[in-house]
């Protein structure tokens, strides 16, 4: 039978996972592998996908990847994984403690000033960024969602100025299946790090040591931080730390990052092994027994016919072994074989595969779950059912429940904007109004006391306070929404959001890990398109970049809370949810339109590890909120003010550089006439609108900054009902800000970004009009 028969609670062997390439090699490398007990744990509300509880942790796939692997029912899971019952507790030794890891006399320390550069690597959401942060005094942002970091970062640990840590994307393998995978991998062969800090989750460590197998193989120093210890021994679990160095032969440090333990020793052990390169004591892990004989001498044979080709291209000789085997490409085209050494290699590893019953990939994923069997057996007392499972368990039976999952994921989102919109985010923007309404009183008493010149005077009041001040309102109603966001990602509710979520982003082309840009996106469109680099396919990610503009990011809220306030005040929140709903309505009909034209093919396939809920840490919620205001205020008091003055010039004064008292004697108001017509369809033929509308191809707020400085009694005077709400459709769908357009180049190139901007101004002509059509019927 297909794994896809199993029901919930059955367990069963698997005897052959099918399919091939990348993704088939993917999933040996979490553990999916002929011989692995795998029970079914539970479905998504709509039936699809399932998660899987194998290696001691939980993994999500679709019922058409579980289809193509073959398994055997059994009553109950023999292969329990046993942990060891009597471990050595003795403690921890410092360096040189036991004349292990002290300076030996044929030792050289490398040269004094040389930067000793560090590869920070570990699987997905293992506590990675939470750490780099405590080594660096930095404050990257740290979510309890698979890929939060999508880039590397960089920077010295604190008290070691010769030093450079790099933070990478978290992955699961060195065989890359994700774009975020190869930076990773990339780094490490080709940047050549003095050493590498490998950080493996203690609670999951099973699946975590299959990377450590891999970077081993690498022969680069290395040292092993053991995260999450703390959460071990509370649960009763404990590791023998001094016998999986023996095992590893690397230096292994208990730490809990998050706690900041642990790490001082942490960073005496990296320093002392990149400083007098210690190389891990072995690299050898193939038992030679009837199983892994066959892969040792595959192993062995195969490290013979290329050592001189890879000490030519200077790739760790055991690691570019083992990846041949796989079959990794990369590898294989970089070492440059003739055709006599090609098929000597294909005929080894056919005969090891004869001997070992097993195809090549699967039989090296399996040597490597054997080994670290071995060492789980021998140096890990397992913890109990942690608290943090059972209560994501209970959390999970109404949050992702069959019949409560969707309903409940609307409900919070409907919450988050009430709270945001009418209550919090509200309450707060008033007092802001308050204050700044009361200093520009103030300035404008003592500018007018003062007998300031009147083009000044104008510039300060008209242009500055009434532009960014107006702007700078808005900030309360920014900041509360993205404290939601940023709860829901730390709390790990938006991976559950992904899990229940992929069958219907399926029908329109997508996969459920493309949720969280799209969720993102509300917050702000340049890290929503940023975020797109976990998604491990090049059509998802470029289908959801060109989505994720409809996603009604926070700087619009600015323009459609001033243009409710003004026309639909009894009806705000049903406008203000109508407008979000159509941004969705009409991504979601778009992405039919491209899943049908220009990306046709399915979505990439869906597997991913759910984390335990966790308490948002108040700390990294903070700190993000403080980033989201401080790009808010840098952006309010550069481009936003730039904008503004210019704007003011503009509308101040004619060609001739005189000041008009009549705007509509004005430059500006002479550029917008000419662009003016093309938006009369629409209702919104003031020349001042159109102005609104280019300076917010600037910014988004910028819309209402302007709006400010040109209509000093109101904007009633220019537009009607009808006229206001096809002008916030045409806001809602068209070109995002020019930081955003940037963000987009950067990822896809111009052409795509050129296409954007001219795509949604088309649509979003397209929309209002028909809403202006329409209204004028009705």
């Amino acid at each position: 039978m297909t794994l896809k028969e199993l029901k919930i609670g059955q367990s069963a062997l698997i005897k052959a996972v099918g399919g091939t390439g990348a993704l088939r090699q993917h999933f040996l490398d979490m553990g999916v592998i002929p011989g692995a007990e795998v029970t079914v744990v539970k479905f998504a509300p709509m039936g699809d996908p399932v998660e899987l509880q194998i290696h001691g942790y939980e993994l999500s796939l679709r019922l058409d990847e579980a289809e193509k692997i073959l398994v055997e029912l059994i009553d109950e899971r023999t292969r329990k994984h046993e942990s060891a019952e009597n471990i050595n507790n003795t403690v921890h030794p410092g360096l040189g403690e036991d004349g292990k890891y002290h300076v030996k006399a044929d030792e050289h320390p490398l040269p004094e000033g040389t930067c000793l550069t560090y590869a920070l690597v570990g699987n997905q959401n293992c506590g990675k960024t939470t750490l780099f942060n405590q080594l660096t005094g930095s404050n990257q942002h740290v979510g309890n969602f698979p890929g939060v970091t999508v880039d590397r970062k960089d920077g010295p640990i604190k008290g070691y100025p010769n030093t450079m840590v790099t933070d990478l994307p978290g992955i699961y393998s060195m065989s890359p299946y994700t774009s975020e995978e190869i930076v990773s991998r990339n780094f490490v062969l080709n940047d050549k790090p003095k050493a590498i800090i490998n950080i493996v989750d203690a609670t999951n460590i099973e699946r975590n040591l299959y990377l450590t197998m891999q970077l081993l193989e690498m022969n680069i120093p290395m040292v092993v931080a053991l995260n999450m210890m703390d959460e071990v021994a509370n649960n009763q679990g404990s590791i023998d730390i001094n016998g999986m160095e023996a095992m590893l032969g690397v230096p292994v440090i208990p730490i809990s990052a998050a706690k900041n333990q642990g790490v001082d020793e942490l960073i005496e052990h990296a320093i002392h092994i990149a400083k007098y390169q210690e190389r891990p004591g072995r690299l050898d892990f193939c038992g030679e027994d009837d199983f892994g004989g066959a892969v040792h001498r595959c192993i062995h044979s195969i490290c013979h016919l290329i050592e001189d080709h890879a000490k030519k291209t200077d790739i760790p000789l055991r690691f570019a072994a083992s990846k041949i085997i796989e079959g990794d490409n990369l590898i294989l085209d970089r070492l440059d074989l003739d055709d006599n050494e090609k098929e000597m290699i294909e005929h080894i590893v056919l005969q090891m595969e004869k001997e070992r019953g097993l195809d090549h990939s699967a039989a090296i994923a399996d040597m490597r779950f054997s080994f670290i069997e071995k060492v789980c057996e021998q140096t890990v007392v397992k913890p109990k059912e942690s608290k943090e499972r059972v209560r994501s368990e209970k959390i999970d039976r109404v949050l992702t429940g069959k019949y409560t999952a969707i309903p409940m994921f609307i409900g919070i989102m409907l919450l988050v904007f009430y709270l945001t919109f009418n209550v919090v985010g509200a309450w707060l923007q008033g007092l802001l109004e308050l204050g700044i309404d009361w200093i520009t009183q103030v300035v404008d008493a003592w500018m007018t006391s003062a007998h300031v010149s009147y083009a000044v005077h104008s510039l300060v009041i008209d242009g500055i306070f009434a532009g960014v001040g107006s702007v700078l309102s808005f900030l309360p109603i920014i900041v509360t929404l993205f404290f939601f966001l940023s709860m829901m990602e730390d709390s790990g509710y938006i991976a559950r959001v992904a899990f229940f979520m992929d069958k219907i982003l399926r029908k329109i082309g997508l996969s459920g890990r493309s949720i969280v840009p799209l969720l993102i996106g509300f917050g702000c469109t340049v890290p929503a398109v940023m975020s797109t680099r976990t998604l491990p396919s090049e059509r998802d990610r470029k289908m959801t970049i060109l989505l994720t503009p409809f996603m009604s990011c926070t700087a619009k809220l600015p323009i459609y809370a001033f243009f409710v306030n003004a026309f639909f005040p009894k009806q705000g929140g049903l406008v203000m949810t109508g407008l979000y709903v159509l941004g969705i309505v009409t991504g979601v009909l778009i992405a039919f339109l491209f899943k049908n034209t220009l990306f046709k093919g399915e979505a990439v396939p869906f597997v991913m590890e759910l984390p335990n809920y966790r308490l948002p840490g108040l700390k990294n919620v903070s700190q993000l909120l403080w980033e989201k205001a401080k790009d808010f205020l840098q952006k309010a008091f550069t481009v936003i003010f730039v904008a503004t003055v210019l704007v003011w010039f503009l509308q101040s004064f004619n060609l001739q550089f005189d000041m008009v008292k009549d705007s509509s004697q004005s430059i500006l108001a002479m550029i917008a006439g000419w662009i003016a017509p093309v938006f009369a369809p629409l209702g919104l033929q003031d020349w001042r609108i159109v102005t609104s509308l280019i300076s917010g191809l600037m910014a988004k707020e910028s819309v209402v900054s302007t709006l400010q400085v040109l209509f000093v009694g109101g904007v009633h005077s220019a537009l009607t009902t009808l006229s206001a709400a096809s002008l916030l459709v045409f806001c809602l769908i068209y070109s995002p800000c020019v930081a955003a357009i940037a963000s987009i180049k950067r990822e896809l190139g111009a052409r795509w970004a050129i296409g954007v901007v001219a795509w949604q101004c088309v649509l979003a002509w397209i929309l209002a009009f028909i809403v202006h059509v329409i209204g004028s019927v009705l």
